[in-house]
């Protein structure tokens, strides 16, 4: 009876011993799993962005043994093939993909490696190296380092002429748009879709991610107020990338005459528009940052205004002020720089707001333009008549010197917004 109860115990003493070691064993597997994650296999990364122009495989044979002019300037970049891999946070948990090469190659320059017969290169405002002043008149010439023949579209030749078309098969358009319907390459894009569709030449829009694409909001401009700031009934902010407002001007034949071109748009891949993206090079020279990107539709509405928005300093798009606002604590003065050789309020002691540091907007804001107004000490000299071209109607001004709320101006919008979005959605690619 001794033995056989020392054998019991002894047996259980054993039975937990195994069991402890087993459970230590598993706990430290899992403390190493979670400071040593697994590797995850390629199809879980999530994927990077790849514009247009980076979906080469997908445009390079459509283009093989054609006569090609291309709409292009600094924006239009290609991402050289190089190595991918996924990026981890401190966590160890994969956040996104890495390519080894960045944005560092002209769409010019591709396409000239790629034995693309490309003969003229047509460039919108700011030039083909974007470096010419707001609504600077912008000569034709040669680029430099290809010897291709540039042609301004921007002054007296918004529109390509039949001549300087001549010998073309297909029109490339690659330009990055910051989805504001005041932001010109829009408009030099209906020009081109219309001279295109005049002499029957293709177009292929290669399209970019729109930095502002998940924002609907504005006033939508009269047709009384068409202007080359301005060209379509659409509201300020437009949520659209450049390729599917192309399908839009062409739908809806908004171009003269009800003409519509032959188009072609290259989509972005792995892209939606709520995903944020950065731009990788200025889209022009006043707008140097994501931040003024995100600002520039609510603050652009101060070229209409005795306002500065900060041209002839670091940060424009991103700061207004003027000598007629009260003093405050911030102020700046603007000075001849790159990109605004003769700003607006040069020299003069300007106060105002700082915005660069403010949150991302996620709206058209008036909140900086009404507090400007209601607190100028000249109310009489606050508007100019460009206020009007900018807004594409008389009546946010009116609402602005009537002392309207704000949310009584954004509930005048509403209608014109919804039509917007129905007939938008028949255009939208992603």
């Amino acid at each position: 009876m001794i033995y056989n109860s020392v054998s019991k115990n002894t047996l259980l003493f054993l039975l937990l011993v195994v069991f402890s070691c087993g459970s230590s064993i598993k706990e430290k597997e899992r403390r190493n799993k979670e400071q040593e994650p697994e590797d995850v296999s390629e199809s879980a990364l999530p994927k990077k962005i790849k514009t247009g122009a980076d979906n080469y495989d997908a445009y390079l044979p459509l283009l093989k043994n054609k006569r090609i002019g291309i709409v292009t300037n600094q924006t239009g970049i290609v991402k050289s093939p190089g190595e991918t891999g996924g990026i981890k946070n401190e966590k160890g948990e994969y956040v996104g993909e890495y390519e080894g090469a960045a944005y560092n190659k002209s769409i010019v320059d591709f396409l000239l490696e790629k034995n693309v017969n490309l003969l003229k290169i047509f460039a919108p405002e700011h030039g083909f190296r974007g470096t010419a002043d707001a609504g600077e008149h912008v000569v034709d010439g040669k680029d430099t380092k290809t010897g291709l023949p540039i042609i301004s579209l921007y002054g007296n030749n918004k529109k390509p002429k039949p001549e300087q078309l001549a010998e073309i098969d297909i029109m490339v358009f690659d330009l990055q748009d910051v989805g504001a319907r005041f932001y010109t390459y829009i408009s030099s894009l209906h020009y081109v879709m219309e001279a295109c569709a005049e002499n029957n030449i293709q177009l292929m829009i290669l399209d970019r991610p729109n930095p502002n694409g998940g924002i609907v909001d504005g006033p939508v401009l009269e047709k009384e107020f068409t202007s080359f700031v301005g060209m379509h009934p659409i509201p300020v902010l437009h949520g659209m990338t450049i390729g599917e407002y192309g399908q839009m001007i062409n739908g809806e034949k908004w171009l003269k005459n009800g003409v519509q071109c032959k188009l072609t748009v290259i989509p972005c891949l792995n892209y939606n528009r709520e995903m944020s993206y950065s731009l990788p090079v200025k889209p022009s020279p006043n707008l140097p940052n994501d931040q003024a990107i995100n600002l520039y539709a609510s603050l652009c509405f101060f070229e209409g205004t005795n306002v500065s928005l900060g041209r002839g300093t670091e940060k424009q798009f991103q700061i207004y002020g003027s000598p007629s606002l009260p003093k405050s604590s911030f102020s700046f003065t603007p000075k001849p720089n790159f990109g605004s050789k003769e700003p607006p309020l040069k020299d003069q002691l300007c106060y105002g707001e700082d915005l660069s540091g403010i949150a991302k907007v996620k709206r058209l804001e008036l909140k900086w333009l009404i507090k400007a107004y209601q607190t100028t000490n000249d109310k009489s000299k606050f508007f100019i008549d460009f206020f009007t071209k900018l807004s594409g109607t008389k009546k946010l001004q009116q609402q602005i010197v009537a002392g309207t709320s704000e949310q009584e101006i954004r509930n005048s919008w509403e209608k014109g917004i919804e039509d917007f979005k129905k007939m938008r959605a028949n255009y939208l690619i992603y």
